[in-house]
């Protein structure tokens, strides 16, 4: 994610949105008619978070525990999520870094071989 500061990339949605968009092949869409950031027709980030100070970030269930283990001020979830491949992302707690290369693993998860091979390994 390089010419961002991280410190300031998760302020809001108009942020996450910047920083998935800088991705290859990224568009705006929408998942169950809110706004989402979609990828190979899946979504990879969306405004379907129950709260609005956070979004729904598409997560791999194995890392899912591990977020939630070691930063529940960013990262949280509800009943509805528990069983799912996502995870909920608080705006503003400082995880910049973090969040933008979840965002890059996300699109590194759904991205074609050729399109793997040609960013390099999973970030």
């Amino acid at each position: 994610m390089v010419g961002r500061t991280a410190a300031d990339i998760v302020k809001d949605w108009v942020e996450v949105v910047g920083v998935g968009l800088m991705l290859p092949g990224v568009e705006l869409g929408t998942s169950y008619g809110q706004p989402a950031l979609r990828f190979r027709g899946r979504t990879l980030a969306g405004t379907t978070a129950p709260d609005p100070g956070s979004f729904v970030l598409h997560v791999p269930p194995a890392e899912k525990e591990v977020l939630l283990d070691t930063d529940p001020a960013t990262f949280w979830q509800t009943d509805h999520y528990r069983d799912w491949p996502a995870i909920l992302v608080r705006y503003g707690t400082g995880a910049g870094d973090r969040i933008a290369r979840l965002l890059e693993r996300a699109w590194w998860d759904r991205a074609t071989a050729r399109q793997r091979l040609d960013r390099g390994e999973r970030p």
